[in-house]
């Protein structure tokens, strides 16, 4: 067992009165099942239905609002599921339920309503439910029910009014599908040792609940759960809880499994998760007796490949019980590989679900990338255990608060399970820099909208965005930063403890940070917490600082990358931000300083001829940076001599800063495109990624005209002692370097030198491919490198090489060795292999739905293939957006693919006629990701018609 739900001596109190109410509400529960036990059982396989269809939509009414009247408040769910793994005999797969939830009413109401989508809902005396109340209270009649299906609510009328303080037990039972749709409860199907396997799992994020049962979907509408699944004998049924009892029975003369689990901590219902399979499982315990679980189809338990994903579970949770200075709330952490799975990863509390690639690590197979990727994944959702689970958002307009801090402390927890690998710097390129090429946009939103901005489904979904992930964490780094680690710690558990099992918005964690610094000796800000934040969360967008060393003058301005750009977005604020800046000169650290207006002298940034100043120090700072001339030459003068003088990750902002500033037109493109000139002698991953996605706007811009062959031939110049360098300490290409950067690093000179042309580099893995299609049993190619030698070898063979790849894409068994296919594939010159992929990517038997956008992605990103990429999803646009329209990344991330090389007026007219032509159907959570493509491609028709032509000479001139 752990140490239990609560995690104070206060909270330690309410657990014991908690326990007793929930042994009396058990108990009268029981009372209420025995009662109808045999009809209610023999239901389970014949819930009846009819089609009552739903009322007049008058205007105004509570069942026309998408947000929960505040009348009810929900307490416990009793909640019987049995899906079916077999189809029956109309050609579906079904699961039938009962659910009771017991509600305390708030304020007098006739009126009920709850969220119902897509359940077939059985009658009673013509109504959809019963309702019945609690310790001798009477309930009122039901007037009337329907489905209010634009709503997604089952109202429920009553003839009578409830009474506040009383409680009341609402009985649905029902009918759904299991379907392959990836949301709410749904089937996933794979194929292991030549048989094909059903399973049945779950995704309830953000609005699916509803789809598994009758619920309030809110996410402050927390309850606990007592939760029953009936299921095939010889499968396995896994829930947030512990199993408590699992009995073989027979219900309808059908032999199946009764699996009961222990009451849940009190939790929100996008949290609820169900899993039942044939899977294998690994485990030990953590010192604090916490049961920990891996998951996965048996072959890959087998083969080890849950190996990894165990051995630092322990050391992560045991991490951010530290961190927090909290107990684990739960008794047992489950973590499941699921075959089919539409975000990375889910945060189910004891339950947390997974992608295979961010779960399943096989040393013989997945490269470091994808061990990386997992320790960054496990983290993050066991991050969420507490931020989020334990104390969750009172609306979805907050996302950010989850999923911001999630993301900037997934690095701290991955960072004490492999603390050689110095993960904590690359915040900077996969969350930093991210955020900004969104932020930098008009259609941006602030990190925290108003709650009447986010309403319907689709614009919940349009909040998990890279502004909620990764602006979040971005500002929550510069947070802990200006606050110090140990002041943000423990006002972070603080906060935890007063809102344990409960909601807040993002002002209670001001407060409590607040409350920590004023309890620090010594430490003291120029503005509250809450002062400072606000600027940073209310208001979209981020500043650029310019500092002029000549005079000392520290000024900042709303950066955006269209110079001519119109903010219509209002800001109370009026775009100024109080800025945290942490500086060198000439290599040595100095004071921190705040620019709390738009301008201001700080006499110290004012220097004397030769040295040079470098703000934002290690990246601490959401702001982008520019200099005076003379500083800017100084800078590039410290990089051509020494660049190891200033730190790795201010040299990976140093270019990113410059090709960004450069594209709003604040600095010449010349001055950007010389920062890549000291290359030539960096060795480091940080720096060499950061310069590849700012010269990946090139590529976008150029791959269809002359500057295209220039720009090749500067950075064939520039890659080739990389390629050497590696060549050598590789011993000829035939191992890898130890440090684990050093491996990413060896990934991009082999990728960008054969990319280049330059010499031997193509002619190295076109003979490991081929010697893989001799004896494909035998795979010399290291898994690292892998991606790159599968995408060059196709790239520069033709439908035999194509045709291999898809076989032993079809053929493997580890996840990851799957993607890298899937992606390579993608890389063919020839066109109808390029189509014939389209094709493939909307047909479920070849590849996976939750595979089919980024698939899409993939084939857009070869400039052959982007056009022919761009018309197959305009052509089938109705079933793109009926199946992933109200998504959250794969959907916004589909038309962003698909529109990335967009640069000519003509691609403008066909977006904004693409956008008129399909107005009718809409564009779901993908609306926002549109009009960023429009603004985006506007801005660089206009940059192109300023900056080709220099471009095009200095690639001529520095590439000579």
């Amino acid at each position: 067992m752990g140490k239990g739900y609560y995690i104070s001596k206060h909270l330690a109190t309410a657990a014991m009165i908690l326990a007793a109410i929930a042994l009396v509400t058990i108990i009268a529960l029981s009372v209420v099942y025995n009662r109808e036990k045999s009809k209610n059982t023999a239901k389970l396989t014949n819930a009846t239905t009819s089609a009552v269809p739903p009322t007049p939509k008058p205007s105004n009414e509570p069942w026309d609002k998408y947000r929960l009247p505040d009348t009810l408040s929900p307490q416990y769910y009793n909640i019987t599921l049995w899906p079916r793994l077999v189809m029956d005999a109309n050609g579906m797969y079904i699961f039938t339920g009962i659910s009771d939830v017991m509600f305390t009413c708030v304020k007098k109401t006739d009126l009920i309503l709850i969220h119902s989508n897509k359940l077939n809902l059985t009658l009673f005396n013509g109504r959809h439910a019963k309702l019945t109340g609690m310790s001798g209270v009477t309930a009122p009649a039901i007037k009337s029910t329907w489905l209010q299906t634009q709503t997604q609510y089952l109202v429920i009328q009553l003839k009578g009014k409830l009474n506040p303080g009383k409680s009341y037990w609402l009985h649905t039972e029902f009918t759904g599908e299991l379907a392959d749709d990836l949301e709410g409860f749904y089937r996933s199907e794979y194929m292991e040792d030549g048989e094909k396997k059903i399973i049945a799992i779950t995704q309830m994020q953000a609005t699916y609940a509803r789809k598994a049962f009758p619920c309030f979907d809110e996410p402050a509408m927390k309850a606990v759960f007592n939760i029953i699944l009936i299921h095939d004998r010889g499968m396995t049924a896994l829930s947030n809880s512990q199993e408590i009892r699992t009995e073989d029975v027979i219900i309808d003369e059908m032999p199946v499994t009764r699996t009961t689990f222990e009451p849940t901590a009190r939790m929100s219902t996008y949290l609820v998760a169900f899993v039942v399979s044939d899977f294998s499982y690994i485990n030990n315990e953590d010192k604090a007796g916490v049961l920990v679980r891996i998951w996965a189809r048996k072959k890959a338990i087998d083969d080890g490949q849950g190996d990894y994903a165990l051995s630092i579970t322990q050391p992560i949770l045991e991490f951010f019980e530290s961190y927090y200075n909290t107990s684990y709330p739960l008794s047992k952490s489950d973590q499941v590989a699921l075959p089919d799975f539409n975000s990375g990863a889910m945060e189910n509390w004891g339950l947390v679900t997974y992608r295979e690639t961010a779960l399943l690590y096989d040393p013989q197979t997945s490269a470091n990338g994808n061990k990386q990727r997992i320790a960054t994944v496990v983290s993050h959702e066991l991050a969420h255990m507490w931020f989020g689970n334990l104390v969750t958002l009172k609306w979805w307009n907050d996302l950010w608060l989850n999923e911001g801090f999630a993301s900037y402390v997934e690095y701290l927890g991955a960072d004490h399970a492999e603390p050689t690998w110095n993960i904590k710097d690359q915040i900077i390129l996969y969350d930093m820099q991210r955020a900004f090429a969104v932020d930098s946009l008009t259609s941006s939103h602030p990190l925290s909208r108003k709650e009447e901005e986010v309403n319907t489904p689709a614009e919940i979904s349009e909040m998990f965005s890279t502004i909620s992930y990764s602006k979040g964490a971005a500002v929550l780094k510069m947070l802990s930063e200006f606050l110090t680690e140990p002041v943000f710690a423990k006002g972070l558990s603080n906060y935890l403890k007063q809102f344990a099992f409960g909601s807040s918005v993002h002002s209670d964690l001001w407060d409590h940070l607040q409350k920590s610094l004023d309890q620090a000796p010594g430490m003291k800000l120029p503005r509250s917490v809450h002062e400072i934040m606000s600027r940073w969360i209310l208001q979209m967008g981020f500043p650029v600082i310019t500092i002029d060393t000549r005079t000392g003058n520290v000024s900042q301005k709303h950066f955006l990358v269209e110079k001519d750009a119109v903010v219509e977005r209002n800001s109370e604020f009026n775009y100024e931000w109080f800025v945290p800046i942490k500086w060198m000169k000439k290599g040595q650290v100095q004071d921190q300083m705040w620019l709390l207006q738009k301008s201001a002298i700080h006499k110290p940034m004012k220097v004397s001829k030769g040295e040079w100043v470098l703000a934002n120090h290690n990246v601490s700072g959401y702001f982008r940076v520019n200099y005076d001339h003379g500083n800017w030459e100084r800078l590039l003068s410290q990089l051509e001599t020494n660049h190891q003088t200033i730190p790795v990750v201010n040299r990976a902002q140093i270019l990113d800063d410059a090709f960004n500033l450069a594209r709003a037109s604040i600095i010449n493109i010349t001055l950007a495109l010389r920062t890549t000139k000291y290359l030539v002698r960096e060795r480091e991953y940080i720096p060499w990624e950061a310069a590849l996605r700012s010269l990946n706007y090139f590529f976008q811009l150029f791959d269809r005209n002359e500057v295209y062959g220039a720009l090749q031939a500067y950075l064939k110049k520039q890659v080739k002692p990389l390629f050497e360098h590696f060549g050598t300490i590789s011993s000829n290409w035939t191992k890898v370097p130890n440090g684990h950067t050093d491996q990413f690093t060896q990934i991009i000179a082999l990728s960008l030198a054969c990319g280049t042309g330059v010499e031997g580099c193509r002619e190295i893995t076109k003979s490991w491919f081929k010697k893989w299609m001799q004896n494909p049993r035998v795979n010399p190619i290291h898994p690292n490198l892998r991606s790159t030698v599968y995408c060059n070898a196709i790239a520069a063979g033709g439908a035999d090489e194509w045709n291999f790849g898809w076989q032993m894409f079809q053929k493997a068994t580890v996840a990851a060795e799957a993607v890298k296919l899937r992606a390579a594939l993608a890389c063919t010159k020839v066109p109808w292999l390029l189509n014939r992929y389209l094709e493939y990517s909307i047909n479920p038997e070849k590849i996976r739905k939750q595979d089919a956008t980024s698939t899409i992605g993939y084939i857009a990103s070869n400039v052959i293939g982007q056009p022919l990429a761009w018309n197959f999803v305009r052509a089938n646009w109705d079933y793109f957006f009926k199946v992933y329209g109200t998504g959250s990344f794969t959907f916004s991330r589909l038309i962003s693919d698909i529109t990335s090389k967009f640069c000519t007026p003509f691609e403008l007219s066909q977006l904004k006629r693409f956008q008129k032509d399909n107005a009718e159907t809409g564009f779901g959570s993908g609306t926002q990701a549109l009009q960023q493509a429009i603004e985006r491609t506007t801005a660089k028709i206009k940059w192109l018609a300023e900056n080709k032509e220099p471009v095009l000479q200095w690639f001529i001139s520095e590439s000579a």
